[in-house]
């Protein structure tokens, strides 16, 4: 990424994301591979008067630790680690897309598991998930390096004069969306291979406006929990554990995943699935809004928010959002409606190819 793009990524994340104030403990993760951003965000947290924890690791170790750990340690986390996050007023995870060995999904679904108290800690607090762009990145989004860190950097809005000023354009925006499905019972989802409806009522929708994901640029609740009924199919791949799947078919009956498929990866998703009994049931609709993600880098931080595509999530709910489901997972599937798709709001037109009508 460009030097002038790396100082203004550092600016929007301790100023905008995070809003860091002196005195404050700010917990930031990442690889090795992210040292220039990590560096600059370093020394802007410092110069806001707080303190900055650090926590390094070399690429892959994650995905190590998961394949390696004894099963006894890999399903507790000890508790210095809950002291640690309860510490800090405000934590960031900066993404490093690299190469990992594969995992056995069972790994996967365990350390999620023991990772719950984690996530509960860290949802209570001010926190942000970003992204730095690798050359594995580039390799997976089928561009080159100086591509992908300007199309990476474009979609933050690093490339123009006053960042915030775009993101506050974006949640001016999504405030209409939000108010709109505010007054929606029922969300409709209809293109070639999808029929599926749910209820939103008495749920609330937020607008990501990119104060938790960095970029962000979708609006999204939790439906009511036994409300899905239908079929989707998610032409968008994803990556679950390290591993790709795509071409997945979902139907639902009662909320309740009922059938499930993948056109590839199909092992990983059934294992998925009997994580525990909330991972067949839907925690999130999405919406995505940004016009400046125009194409999948197969990174679900980017692709869920690409405008014009929808998303769900099997798993856990949004509690903000008054989403009652529980589950180890969150895995958000995305939904091309760019070309013949709609959404409907209680019979009304809301999205039409991808457009907002």
């Amino acid at each position: 990424m460009r030097p002038e793009y790396i100082l203004k990524h550092a600016a929007l994340l301790a100023d905008y994301c995070l809003e860091v104030q002196k005195g404050q403990r700010v917990l930031i993760g990442s690889s090795t591979l992210a040292l220039p951003l990590v560096e600059e965000l370093f020394r802007a947290v410092l110069e806001r008067g707080a303190e900055p924890i650090l926590k390094l690791e070399y690429p892959g170790q994650s995905s190590d630790y998961t394949r390696l750990a004894d099963l006894e340690l890999l399903s507790t986390v000890h508790p210095t680690r809950l002291t640690e996050l309860e510490s800090v007023h405000s934590s960031l995870r900066i993404l490093t897309p690299h190469l990992g060995v594969p995992v056995e999904s069972a790994r996967v679904q365990r350390q999620n598991q023991a990772n719950t108290s984690l996530n509960e800690i860290r949802r209570g607090k001010r926190w942000c998930i970003t992204l730095y762009p690798t050359a594995l990145g580039a390799e997976l989004a089928e561009m080159t390096y100086p591509e992908y860190a300007d199309f990476v950097a474009g979609a933050m809005f690093l490339n123009f004069p006053n960042p915030v000023a775009k993101w506050l354009e974006v949640r001016e925006f999504q405030a209409g969306l939000v108010e709109r499905l505010s007054r929606t019972k029922e969300v409709r989802l209809v293109s070639a291979e999808t029929d599926i409806k749910m209820r939103t009522d008495a749920r609330v929708w937020r607008n990501s406006d990119g104060l938790r994901n960095m970029p962000s640029g979708e609006v999204f609740t939790s439906p009511l929990e036994d409300s899905p009924e239908g079929t989707i199919f998610f032409d968008v791949p994803t990556m679950y554990a390290g591993q790709k799947v795509s071409g997945i078919r979902l139907e639902l009956k009662g909320g309740k995943i009922a059938r499930a498929s993948a056109e590839e990866g199909n092992e990983v998703l059934q294992s998925a699935l009997e994580t525990d009994p909330g991972a067949r049931f839907l925690g999130e609709i999405g919406i995505g809004s940004n016009y400046g993600i125009g194409r999948s880098i197969r990174e679900i931080l980017f692709d869920e928010k690409i405008g014009g595509t929808v998303h769900l999530a099997v798993g856990s709910s949004y509690r903000e959002c008054g989403g009652l489901n529980e589950s180890a997972i969150h895995w958000d599937m995305i939904c091309d409606l760019r070309k013949g798709g709609e959404i409907w709001l209680d019979g009304e037109l809301f999205q039409r190819d991808g457009v907002f009508v």
